[in-house]
C-alpha cells in the first residue's frame, strides 16, 4: 500500500507517525493509499523551513516571484487532464466536473499573476506642509492553509497563487482523504522554480491542525470546511493571535417564482443540487416553490431527478457519483430515513445503495413539504437531497432563506426584474444569482458567505486574498 509523505523543504520526506488513514477510490471502495498523521514534530518542521525561505523569498521582487507563478501556470495546463483524473479517482465526482475543477483553479492562478498591480500601495505628496504620505503592502510570513476534501484542486489553487505571489511562505495542510492531487500541486510548483521551503505539505488529521493553530510562528490561518470545524479553527487560531477566515458549511436556497422559464430552471436546479454527489458548499439543497407554480416544479423536478445517471466518474454521461465515505453516505441516508417521516419522499434514492455496492453511492433524493422546524432544512446534509418548500410569495421566500443559521448562496429564478432587486437586496447570503444555478464568483470577485457560512473579514480570490495575506504600512515623510 502506498503511502504518503509530507513535502518539506523542496523533497518528500517521511512523518514521524507511524498513524495513517486510508484513502478510497469512492466508486469502488478500494484502498488506493495511505495519509500518514503528521504529529506537532512533523509541523515544527515544516515552519522552521517555511521561516527560512520567508527570510529570502519576501525579498524577491514581485514581478520575479509573478514570473514563478507563471511557470507553475503553464504546467498546470500542460497537466489539466491528468489532474482531474486524479481527482475523479480519490475523490469520485465525474471527469468533466473535475476538468472544470481544475479551470477554475487555473482562473486563480492567472489572476495571481496581476500581483504587481494589486500589491501597489497608495501616495499623496501634499497631505500637510512639506508632509507626504505613502501606503505599502508588505507579506506576512509563515501562513497555512487547511484545505477540503471536495475541492483537492480548485480551493488549493486559489490559496497558493496569491500565498505565494505576495510574499509568504505557505505550508498546507491538505484534507486526509484527498491530499494526492493536492500533493501533486506542491510539488509542480517547485518543478516550475519555487525555492524549496516556500511552499509545504504535511498531511495528517486532528493534531497537525491544532498544531498549526497553536504555532507561535505561523502569523495567518485559511480554512474551508464544515461549519462545527471552521468555528473551532476560527476561535483556537483567533486565540493564538492569528489572522484567520475559515469558510464553513451552507444551505443554499433556490426560489422559483411563477414567471420563471421552468425547463432551464429545472435542468440548473437538478445539476447545482446533485452533481459532485450534492458534495460541495454552492450546491442547492432547498427550492422555495412559490404559488401556483409549485406542483409543477415538485413534478417535473421528479421527472428529471429520476433521470440522472448514477454511476462512477469515469462513466459518460453520468450525473450523480458516489460520496466521499460509506459513514458520510450512511448519515445523509439517516437524515432522508428521518424526513421521510414527516415530508414526501417523492424520489427515493437510497435503493442505489444496494444496486452499486461496490462504492459509496446514493441516488437523488427529493423531498415535498419540507418546514424550516426539520432538521433536512437546519442542516447542512452534503449529499445528494433536494427538499421543497412552499411559499405564498416572494416575501415570505425571502423569509424562509433568511431564516437559516447559513448565508452562503442564493438564487432567484425569475423573468422580472422588479422581484431580482428586492430578492439581491434583501436576501441574506454572499453569493447571489439571478437565473444562474451556482453562483460562484469568477477569480477576480471575492468568495465567500455570511452568518455560520463564514467567520472572519476578507473573502477568498483577488484583491480580498492580496489583503488577507499581505499587512499595511503608511510611512510619513518630511525632508528638511
Amino acid at each position: 500500500m502506498r503511502r504518503l509523505q509530507n513535502y518539506v523543504n523542496g523533497t518528500w520526506v517521511e512523518v514521524e507517525s507511524e498513524h495513517a488513514v486510508p484513502v478510497y477510490n469512492p466508486a469502488t471502495g478500494e484502498v488506493i493509499a495511505e495519509t500518514p498523521l503528521s504529529t506537532h514534530v512533523d509541523v515544527a518542521r515544516a515552519v522552521e523551513g517555511a521561516k527560512r525561505a520567508f527570510a529570502s523569498w519576501s525579498r524577491v521582487p514581485v514581478v520575479k516571484r509573478a514570473r514563478v507563478v507563471f511557470d507553475f501556470l503553464a504546467k498546470l495546463k500542460a497537466e489539466r487532464d491528468a489532474i482531474a483524473k486524479m481527482i475523479t479517482t480519490e475523490h469520485g465526482k465525474s471527469y468533466l466536473d473535475a476538468q472544470a475543477e481544475v479551470d477554475r483553479g487555473i482562473e486563480g492562478i492567472e489572476h495571481a499573476l496581476s500581483a504587481p498591480t494589486l500589491m501597489m500601495g497608495e501616495s499623496l505628496a501634499e497631505v500637510s506642509e512639506g508632509l507626504e504620505q505613502t501606503y505599502y503592502r508588505y507579506p506576512l510570513g509563515v501562513v497555512a492553509s487547511i484545505t477540503p476534501f471536495n475541492f483537492p484542486a480548485m480551493i488549493p489553487l486559489w490559496v497558493m497563487g496569491w500565498a505565494v505571489v505576495t510574499g509568504n511562505a505557505l505550508i498546507l495542510k491538505p484534507s486526509e482523504q484527498t491530499p494526492m492531487t493536492t500533493l501533486r500541486l506542491v510539488e509542480m510548483f517547485h518543478e516550475a522554480g519555487l525555492p524549496p521551503g516556500v511552499l509545504q505539505a504535511v498531511n495528517g488529521g486532528k493534531e497537525a491542525v491544532d498544531a498549526i493553530l497553536s504555532h507561535p510562528e505561523i502569523v495567518a490561518v485559511n480554512f474551508t470546511g464544515s461549519t462545527r470545524t471552521a468555528a473551532y479553527v476560527y476561535e483556537t487560531a483567533a486565540r493564538h493571535h492569528k489572522r484567520v477566515q475559515a469558510f464553513a458549511g451552507a444551505k443554499n436556497h433556490a426560489i422559483v417564482l411563477e414567471d420563471a422559464v421552468l425547463e432551464p430552471t429545472i435542468d440548473g436546479i437538478l445539476r447545482a443540487a446533485f452533481h459532485n454527489g450534492g458534495q460541495r458548499c454552492m450546491a442547492t439543497s432547498v427550492v422555495v416553490a412559490v404559488g401556483s407554480v409549485a406542483d409543477e416544479v415538485v413534478e417535473r423536478l421528479a421527472e428529471g431527478a429520476r433521470r440522472m445517471k448514477i454511476g462512477h466518474g469515469f462513466e459518460e454521461g453520468v450525473d450523480v457519483t458516489p460520496l466521499i465515505r460509506k459513514e458520510h453516505r450512511d448519515r445523509v441516508r439517516a437524515y432522508v430515513d428521518e424526513a421521510a417521516m414527516s415530508a414526501r419522499l417523492v424520489v427515493d434514492g437510497r435503493p442505489a445503495i444496494d444496486e452499486h455496492p461496490e462504492g459509496f453511492y446514493l441516488g437523488p433524493c427529493l423531498l415535498d413539504g419540507v418546514t424550516p422546524e426539520m432538521r433536512v432544512w437546519q442542516e447542512e446534509l452534503f449529499g445528494p437531497v433536494l427538499s421543497v418548500v412552499r411559499a405564498r410569495d416572494l416575501d415570505e421566500a425571502i423569509a424562509i432563506a433568511n431564516r437559516s443559521r447559513y448565508a452562503n448562496g442564493a438564487i432567484l429564478y425569475t423573468q422580472s426584474g422588479k422581484a431580482a432587486q428586492v430578492f439581491r437586496d434583501r436576501i441574506d447570503a454572499g453569493m447571489v444569482g439571478i437565473n444562474v444555478n451556482v453562483p460562484l464568483p469568477v477569480a477576480f470577485f471575492p468568495f465567500g458567505g455570511h452568518k455560520d457560512s463564514f467567520y472572519g473579514v476578507t473573502g477568498e480570490n483577488g484583491k480580498e486574498l492580496v489583503q488577507f495575506f499581505t499587512r499595511r504600512k503608511v510611512v510619513s515623510t518630511r525632508w528638511f
